[in-house]
């Protein structure tokens, strides 16, 4: 038997305020120092929490197809293909990083399929994992303007995360999604839209690049690529039958909890790049005339 929560609202929001503070003032500075250095260490980053999270989409995506309650096998092979993908896109070989997960994707369907197991658990986690990790070393590989470019995109989905949050406990209102993830509202969706947007006027005005108005815009519809991150995991937890990605973070979590939107605004941003100025994608993300 459940025990029912009693707690105020008030006291429930202290305390997870104190757990996204605490789990931000620990990882925050790792993962600004990484990126700022760059290259081989920002790539050791990206590799300790590739590892981390192949095992957590295993449990999400595998483990009620047939792939036992672990699934270790299937969480090597997603872990060391994106190793592989993180490799190649550091050495400067993005596309021959994307062809490895394509190949490693191509396998684990055809051996699925072979023994009649469902193609959906592979459809989505080979994606998920490889697309966003290439797209951040490509895009902090720009010489020019690769620093700053996924510096926005980690200050751009804080922002969103940080107002949405506030917006959604202190306005409240009508539910965003209740059936795919019952806390989101409409008030922390724009919430979130006002915080990307002030990160990319200040952004803008801070560096003396472009226009701020549409690197606001931008960060407008990153907010809305950020909640699909949002409701794709907790979709992903509800057909696993779990309320938490993993326990990384006790209380918490697990990495993935921390990533969602992250991982689809990092693969957002460099589509975005390679449509507006793929020989420069820093600058593609960045600077908008």
């Amino acid at each position: 038997m459940v025990a029912e929560d009693t707690a105020p609202p008030a006291a429930k929001m202290g305390s997870d305020l104190k757990v996204r503070v605490l789990s931000a003032i620990v990882l925050a500075p790792v993962a600004l120092g990484a990126t700022w250095v760059g290259g081989w260490l920002f790539a050791v980053l990206l590799a300790a929490a590739a590892l981390i999270m192949a095992q957590e989409l295993t449990r999400l995506l595998y483990a009620l197809s047939g792939a036992g309650s672990v699934g270790t096998r299937e969480a090597v092979g997603l872990g060391l293909t994106a190793l592989v993908a993180i490799a190649l896109a550091t050495a400067g070989l993005p596309a021959g990083a994307l062809a490895a997960g394509g190949a490693a994707l191509g396998f684990a369907l055809a051996g699925r399929s072979w023994s009649g197991r469902s193609l959906l658990p592979a459809l989505v986690a080979y994606p998920y994992l490889v697309l966003p990790l290439v797209a951040l070393i490509w895009l902090r590989n720009d010489p020019a303007w690769g620093l700053a470019a996924v510096l926005w995109i980690l200050a751009t989905v804080w922002a969103i995360d940080i107002c949405a949050y506030f917006a959604g406990r202190l306005i409240g209102g009508p539910k965003l999604a209740p059936r795919i993830s019952p806390k989101k509202t409409w008030a922390g969706l724009l919430g979130g839209m006002a915080g990307a947007a002030a990160v990319g006027v200040v952004t803008s005005l801070w560096m003396g690049i472009g226009s701020p108005t549409l690197l606001a815009l931008v960060g407008i519809g990153m907010t809305v690529v950020e909640q699909a991150g949002d409701f794709l995991e907790s979709a992903l937890k509800r057909r696993a039958g779990v309320k938490d990605s993993g326990s990384l973070i006790p209380g918490h979590g697990g990495i993935l909890d921390r990533v969602d939107g992250l991982v689809t605004v990092a693969a957002g941003a460099a589509l975005l790049a390679l449509l507006h100025n793929a020989a420069h994608p820093g600058a593609g993300v960045l600077i908008w005339p």
